[in-house]
C-alpha cells in the first residue's frame, strides 16, 4: 500500500505545474549553445575546485574567481535566470510535500 501511494505521488508531482516548469527550463538550458558551454566551464570548474579541496588545499584565487564570475553569468542570462526561479519554485514544492508528509506521523 505505501508503494502504491509513493508511485501516486511521484506521478501527481511529475503532472504538478511546478515540475513542468523545471523541466522547460532544462530543456532551454540544453539548447542554447552559449548557455551550454557557460555549463560546461563551470563544471570544469568545479572539479577543479573539488580537486583542490580533497586534496586539503583551497583552490588557487584565480580558478575560484572564474568559477564564481561563471555562475553569476549563468544565473544572470535569460535562461539562467528562468532555470533558478523554476528551481526555487518546485524545491517549495517539494518542501510543502515533506511537511505534510512529516506531519502524517
Amino acid at each position: 500500500m505505501i508503494w502504491d501511494k509513493a508511485q501516486d505521488l511521484g506521478r501527481l508531482i511529475g503532472q504538478s505545474t511546478e515540475y513542468q516548469a523545471l523541466r522547460r527550463a532544462e530543456s532551454s538550458l540544453r539548447e542554447d549553445a552559449a548557455t551550454v558551454a557557460m555549463l560546461d566551464q563551470i563544471q570544469t570548474l568545479a572539479r577543479q575546485v573539488d580537486q583542490a579541496v580533497s586534496s586539503g588545499k583551497m583552490p588557487d584565487q584565480a580558478t575560484a574567481e572564474a568559477y564564481e564570475n561563471a555562475v553569476r553569468d549563468l544565473e544572470m542570462s535569460a535562461a539562467g535566470q528562468a532555470y533558478v526561479v523554476a528551481r526555487a519554485n518546485f524545491e517549495k514544492l517539494m518542501a510543502k510535500v515533506n511537511q505534510q508528509i512529516s506531519e502524517g506521523t
